[in-house]
This record gives C-alpha cells, structure tokens and sequence, in this order.
C-alpha cells in the first residue's frame, strides 16, 4: 500500500516529535553499550488504587540494572491467583507527577475500574522502567534488523532524531532485553507474588516502540506470552516512511513468526493526529498479514481512534478497551 505523505499535516507531526522526543533531548550522542542504570531513580508512584512494590535497580546480567514498579490491584491476596501484565515504559504508568510530560496512562485507575465492575479477570501490573536515552535501542526487535540487506542495515543505523542526533545511541540489544523479561524478571516475579504463571494468564503490553517490542516479545516467546497489546505501534522506526526500508522488514518477520491463532491473542490500535497520522496505512498492511496468518475476531482487534494523539493522554482514554482484550472474565 503506498504511503500519501502529502495528506499529513507535516508541521504537527514535526512538533509532535520534538515534544516526544523530549526525554532524550539534550543527551549525548555515540555509539557505546551502556554499562550501568542510565538515569537516577524516580520517586515511587503514588497511585489512588492499589498499592506499589518498587524493585530498585534489579540486576540482570543482560541489560544494565534498572527500575521495576509492581502495581497490586485492592485487595491483592496471597489466596488466590493472578494474571500478570508487563508494561513497557514503567515511569509513565501511574503518576503525572513523576514523569517527564506530566502525563501518564492511569494504568492503576483503570485496571481496578475493570475489576470492580467484573470486566477482566483479577491481574497485576509489572512495570518495567525504559532505558532513558538508549530506549531505542533496547526496545528494537532486533532479528528483524539481522534479516536486512547490508545497504539497509547502513540506512536504519543512520537515522537521525528531529535535531539530527543518532535515533539509535547503543548497540541494538532487543533480544537482550527480552533475555532479562523472560529469564530474569518473569521468574522472580512468579516467585514472589501469587500469579499464575503459564501464557494464558500473562500479557506484555506498550505503545510506540514499546509497542513494536511487545509484538516481538510474544514471536519470539509464545510459550511466555499468550497476549499482546501495541498501542500506537511505531512501525516506521524513524520520523517518516520516506526512503525507510524498515516497515516491510518487520512485516515479514510477522508472517514468519506471528504464534499460533488458536493459543494467542493480538491487540493493535492507532490515532490519527500527530505522530500517529503515520501509521494507518502501516496498520492496514499489518492487519493484512494478520488476516493472511488466520486471526480473526475471536483472536485480534485493531482500533482507530479518529483525532487521537501520540501521547500517554490518549492511551490512557482507551486503555480498558485492551485491558478487556487481553484478560476477559473466566
């Protein structure tokens, strides 16, 4: 499907990007691995549901320490058992006051919501911190940067941010991290809370890139994941399709790898304002393969939501509609 660049409102886009954009802003460029935590720890959430378990600065030995918030719904009891959601870019869950846009996604208002009125089934929240200024280079799926062409792999380590600096500030280490989700954190907190613990009860969610890795955590673990939800889904990688070799790329890595229809379930949404008026061709794509792979209604949902944002506002507007998705009643 081309992509009709003249029909975007470029100059909204673009200052939607500086504000996106702006935790890294500032930051220096290059190409080193980071070797320790790459920001000073954020106060705890305060949330008006539930309570918070903070793990400060858990080690793993494949991506560097960081922050993990645990969100646990009212009434949390060790007598009986949980879903588990883990969320990319745990500092903007829960609490404006402590992010960088004094925005957040009311992941703690939300969720209880649904659990009192009986429209999911009780679940905990594992919030999982991003890594600052290298973001985007552990939130990038990273076989499908393996699979390109030597002159596109040049093109996509050359792209820059709005203000010309590296996108890319780290080596691509996605399947690092997803090494840490799966063989570190997942198992401590099965250890540590009273969670089920087998794919049916355990989701990863996230929106824009976190949105891509999500994806890509349940290819390349379906027997860890049985959902995933990706908001906003950063298709592009970069600020626009032009000349980007990537879209497709990630595309055949989904008809090669998307799991089994009948075990797993996939969530997509997307806005039309901002950087999102990027993206509905893109999905359209998406949602062809998923057709093409066997989803269907029982098993995939992709929403448009006409005028929304790319912003923790907007997802938070429309997060039970994939909270719903991901843990219906049993």
């Amino acid at each position: 499907m081309p992509w009709d660049m003249a029909k975007l409102n470029k100059l909204t886009i673009a200052a939607a990007l500086l504000l996106w954009a702006g935790m890294a802003a500032g930051q220096p460029t290059g190409t080193a691995t980071p070797v320790a935590a790459p920001s000073a720890p954020l106060p705890v959430p305060k949330v008006s549901q539930g309570r918070i378990e903070r793990l400060q600065d858990f080690a793993s030995q494949y991506v560097p320490a960081r922050t993990v918030d645990i969100w646990l719904p009212p009434g949390y009891s060790d007598d009986r058992k949980y879903a588990v959601l883990y969320m990319q870019d745990g500092q903007m869950l829960f609490d404006a006051g402590t992010t960088w846009n004094k925005q957040e996604w009311q992941a703690d208002e939300v969720a209880a919501q649904l659990m009192v009125e009986g429209k999911v089934r009780p679940f905990i929240i594992v919030g999982i911190h991003n890594a600052g200024k290298y973001r985007n280079s552990e939130y990038f799926p990273q076989k499908t940067f393996d699979s390109l062409s030597k002159p596109d792999q040049e093109r996509v380590l050359g792209m820059t941010n709005v203000d010309n600096t590296p996108l890319f500030k780290a080596e691509f280490d996605g399947d690092d991290y997803l090494k840490f989700l799966v063989r570190e954190l997942k198992p401590y907190i099965d250890r540590q809370y009273s969670v089920h613990t087998g794919a049916a009860d355990t989701a990863v969610m996230g929106s824009s890139r976190g949105g891509l890795i999500s994806l890509y955590a349940l290819m390349e673990y379906p027997d860890v994941f049985g959902a995933a939800a990706a908001l906003s889904s950063h298709w592009p990688i970069k600020y626009d399709t032009e000349d980007n070799p990537y879209p497709g790329q990630y595309l055949q890595f989904m008809r090669e790898n998307l799991p089994d229809p009948a075990t797993h379930r996939i969530y997509f949404d997307y806005g039309t304002a901002t950087l999102d008026a990027l993206y509905p061709p893109l999905q359209a794509e998406a949602d062809a393969v998923m057709r093409e792979k066997g989803y269907g209604p029982g098993n995939w949902q992709t929403g448009e939501f006409v005028g929304a944002e790319h912003s923790e506002k907007a997802w938070a507007a429309r997060l039970h509609i994939p909270l719903q998705f991901l843990f219906p009643p049993q």
